[in-house]
């Protein structure tokens, strides 16, 4: 039996699965509501995590009736930046994926070692989103705290080094710091040296299913886990993700829609945007690497207009509502960028609008044009696919988008490609797992953990292509416009 350990953003799950992929029990534990000091801002207390780890860990146990675990892993959200001392205590609150304060320090990257030279040391430009960023605000903006920085891990490390002791970090999440070589999996020593952040403070690095600690006897008396238990070094989410999906061959590919949205391309060999539109990063099976773009308010996106206009309304009913509504919402359109954008626009201060609205439109119609809106900003990804002779042969769908069957119908029609739904998509957890598996040989490799595993159940073919075709050309002008208001 093998545990994956999922630190997200709105909560920590633990999910247990033995060896022919069947999930046997998972349980969640809710984080504290992220902190906005000011608008862009987003922090999360770190210790929050480690409670809600052990709660979701001691849960998932409880339901397997304390079961004999092989080996764990864990995932959880990208980017974070947690700064601690030499001690391992938090130094203050992470700032996390979708912090947009760190423009200046971009801007600072690019002009002292130039933007095209930073993709070629590290696949990627200078994004907010991005670890490196945040430690260079903490520099700028809080010397006191950054002069006792020892450590820095991202929240899923964190989550680690309490469960072991032990400071590691895998391949794939180390691509999303902007400290990694990509290409060549390891920490680039240039731009930390251009950066002025020294090496002593990144942990040693792991492939994603490489056992690199145990349980330690601190962590078992936190859990119930038993002392000793192998610990794997996972991936972040969206590279745990697409394991627990299977897309490891090129032209394989998912959309996954969570807090954030996610189109994920596996490739045999770097793939380098020149202009860093899309994230080039190390996969989380060893040897091959991705290209993901990301939307930043996807399912903020629902989440944000069920909470601030249909309060009394559940998710089902609100998507029962925009079915009501013709595709392309007639003519009414979201633009999500609640956080900022970064694929394609790399903006952090794009804002969303409804754009469009006449007498004629319902609530009906606004519903079903945020899931639209949503699917519009994932299609911009394909559309840099198709630029850069990314293939595409198979999408599979991941995360609230492919339970609902009006947003996985509305999918399809907007890619114009047939999608598949897993027979059961257990997200980033199941990925993890995977890799714990993984990395105690009861598959052979990542590949054959996904064969052992992984099952499609059905296919959605697009029914509305042709309307959404169309409004997706009057989606793709409104970034421009929006941007001079």
């Amino acid at each position: 039996m093998f545990l994956g350990i999922d630190v997200g953003t709105g909560g920590t799950r633990a999910l247990l699965i033995d060896r022919s992929g069947r999930v046997l029990a998972s349980h969640s534990a809710v984080h504290a509501n992220i902190s906005s000091p000011q608008i862009g801002w987003a922090e999360q207390d770190p210790e929050d995590w480690w409670r809600a780890a052990q709660l979701a860990i001691a849960g998932c146990l409880k339901a397997a009736n304390h079961p004999k675990i092989e080996s764990i892993a864990l995932t959880g959200q990208m980017h974070g930046c947690v700064m601690l001392d030499a001690a391992g205590q938090v130094l203050r609150p992470a700032l996390i994926w979708c912090d947009q304060r760190t423009q200046p320090q971009c801007d600072w990257l690019h002009s002292t070692i130039g933007r095209e030279r930073l993709i070629q040391l590290v696949a990627n430009p200078a994004l907010p989103n991005f670890t490196l960023t945040k430690l260079l605000w903490a520099r700028e903006n809080e010397p006191a705290t950054f002069d006792k920085i020892a450590h820095v891990l991202c929240p899923k490390d964190f989550v680690r080094l309490r469960l072991t002791g032990v400071y590691a970090m895998d391949m794939q999440e180390a691509s999303g710091t902007l400290l990694l070589d990509v290409v060549h999996r390891r920490w680039s020593n240039e731009v930390a040296a251009a950066a002025g952040i020294p090496m002593q403070w990144l942990p040693p690095l792991f492939e994603g299913p490489e056992i690199c600690a145990r349980i330690s006897a601190e962590g078992a008396a936190a859990t119930g886990l038993a002392a000793g238990t192998p610990v794997a070094a996972g991936a972040g989410d969206q590279g745990a993700g697409a394991v627990g999906m299977g897309i490891l061959a090129p032209g394989s590919v998912s959309a996954t829609i969570g807090t954030s949205g996610v189109v994920f391309a596996a490739t045999a060999a770097p793939t380098l945007d020149p202009l860093g539109r899309l994230h080039t990063f190390c996969h989380a099976a060893p040897g091959i690497w991705h290209v993901m773009g990301v939307t930043n308010g996807a399912g903020l996106s629902l989440r944000y207009l069920k909470e601030t206009f249909y309060i009394e309304s559940s998710y089902d009913e609100l998507t029962a509502l925009a079915a009501t509504a013709p595709p392309a919402s007639d003519g009414l359109l979201w633009a999500p960028y609640l956080f900022g954008e970064r694929t394609p626009h790399l903006d952090p201060n794009a804002r969303a609008a409804f754009v469009g609205i006449t007498a004629s439109h319902t609530r009906a119609h606004f519903v079903r044009a945020v899931l639209e809106g949503v699917a519009f900003s994932l299609n911009d990804t394909f559309t840099l696919f198709r630029d850069l002779n990314i293939p595409v042969t198979k999408i599979r769908l991941g995360g609230g988008g492919a339970r609902s069957p009006l947003w996985s119908q509305i999918q399809a029609d907007v890619y114009n490609h047939p999608v598949e739904l897993l027979e059961a998509e257990e997200g980033a957890a199941f990925g993890a797992a995977l890799l714990a598996g993984t990395g105690v040989n009861a598959w052979p490799s990542v590949a054959g953990a996904c064969e052992a595993t992984i099952r499609p159940a059905r296919t959605i073919t697009p029914q509305h292509a042709t309307a959404m075709a169309e409004a997706y050309t009057h989606y793709r002008n409104l970034y421009g416009v929006l941007k001079l208001v």
